[in-house]
């Protein structure tokens, strides 16, 4: 007799498709495929500043004073397949103020994690980059069919993990010593979205940043609540 040891539950074997280099337009902002040509002036412009030198502490790269390394750095994730970087474009200014990628794409898992998000000081706190984070994760499941949509970050980076609870991903745990980053320890939080979950983050999404959610002043109405 075959010993009866727990397995998984069944599930669709079914490829998800790859990010590819697309559009994805929203009322506030558009996520547009980076292009160092293209983008390199607007986002040297609203990051150059000595006063915004602290956004890059827990990324891998940066900071820049230098712009030729800048537009050398742009022009490398532009080229990237893996992570595919995309360029935050404000629809009222025309220009780039962030960008953001997925990376760690695995079709045959169907999880796929996005990461590298860095937001120009004009884009923080704003409806545009709720938006942007909206439309990256629509994309990803109700687009390219994936189950699992993963967050990561530097365990100290309070921010990201409060913005991370805020969009709707659920906490998993630190990894414990997981990378070294520019010659420091980084204990990495993970924190993940699934399909099955989707559906309701998407209404509360969709809810939030509807126009008659902000009073004439901006000021929210209703906040982002991340539903049981």
């Amino acid at each position: 007799m075959k010993p009866d040891f727990p397995v998984g539950f069944p599930t669709d074997a079914c490829v998800a498709k790859r990010p590819e280099r697309r559009t994805l337009r929203g009322r506030y902002t558009s996520l547009v495929p980076l292009d160092a040509a293209t983008h390199a002036d607007s986002l040297w412009s609203e990051l150059r500043a000595p006063e915004n030198q602290h956004l890059w502490t827990w990324l891998f790269n940066g900071p820049y004073t230098d712009r030729e390394a800048f537009v050398a750095d742009l022009t490398a994730k532009a080229a990237s397949n893996d992570p595919l970087f995309f360029a935050i474009i404000d629809h009222e200014s025309g220009g780039a103020i962030g960008y953001a990628s997925y990376l760690r794409v695995e079709p045959a898992h169907r999880c796929v994690e996005v990461g590298n998000i860095l937001f120009a000081p004009r884009l923080q706190r704003t409806r545009g980059a709720t938006e942007a984070m909206y439309l990256m994760a629509r994309h990803v499941f109700d687009d390219l069919g994936y189950r699992r949509y993963e967050w990561k970050c530097d365990a100290l980076n309070a921010p990201s993990r409060r913005a991370a609870l805020r969009l709707g991903y659920t906490f998993e745990g630190v990894f414990r010593q997981h990378m070294i980053v520019k010659g420091r320890n980084r204990d990495t939080a993970w924190y993940a979205m699934l399909d099955t979950e989707w559906p309701a983050r998407k209404e509360a999404f969709e809810r939030w940043l509807a126009p008659e959610n902000f009073e004439t002043d901006g000021r929210q109405r209703m906040a982002l609540e991340r539903p049981a």
